[in-house]
């Protein structure tokens, strides 16, 4: 029996490898689940999601140049639902800024926290030269 791109088959996980896993399907043939089509997210290591012997569903996405199977995991699961990104404040007007950089300026130091001048004589500790 030959089987097809498109047909969804469950196999065995005989072998586990860094870049992937080969899953025997019920036919004898085996196919190659690359570590980029186990889960939606990032798989550092193919043992956190698969072990040898674990029977799995896969999808047969089609075969390589040498006639090899090559499967997805991936593809039957449904995608996590990503959260919504926050909206991106826009800019302000550069009037607006140019507001603020004046009124910095004139509030004596332009950097945040107050810090006046400091008054003659006057080191660490606040005491004066005696």
């Amino acid at each position: 029996m030959q089987i097809e791109a498109g047909a969804i088959v469950e196999g065995r996980v005989t072998r586990i490898m860094d870049f992937g896993a080969f899953v025997e399907l019920p036919n004898g043939e085996s196919g190659l689940v690359h570590i980029s089509q186990i889960a939606h997210e990032f798989v550092k290591n193919v043992r956190d999601h698969l072990s040898e012997g674990e029977v799995v569903q896969v999808l047969v996405l089609g075969r390589d140049e040498k006639g090899r199977l090559d499967l997805s995991i991936k593809e039957l699961t449904p995608a996590p639902v990503e959260p919504p990104r926050p909206k991106r404040l826009p800019r302000q007007a550069p009037e607006f800024e140019n507001k603020l950089k004046s009124f910095l300026r004139g509030s004596g130091g332009g950097g945040f926290g107050g810090g006046g001048s400091k008054k003659p004589g006057k080191g660490k500790g606040g005491r004066g030269r005696r």
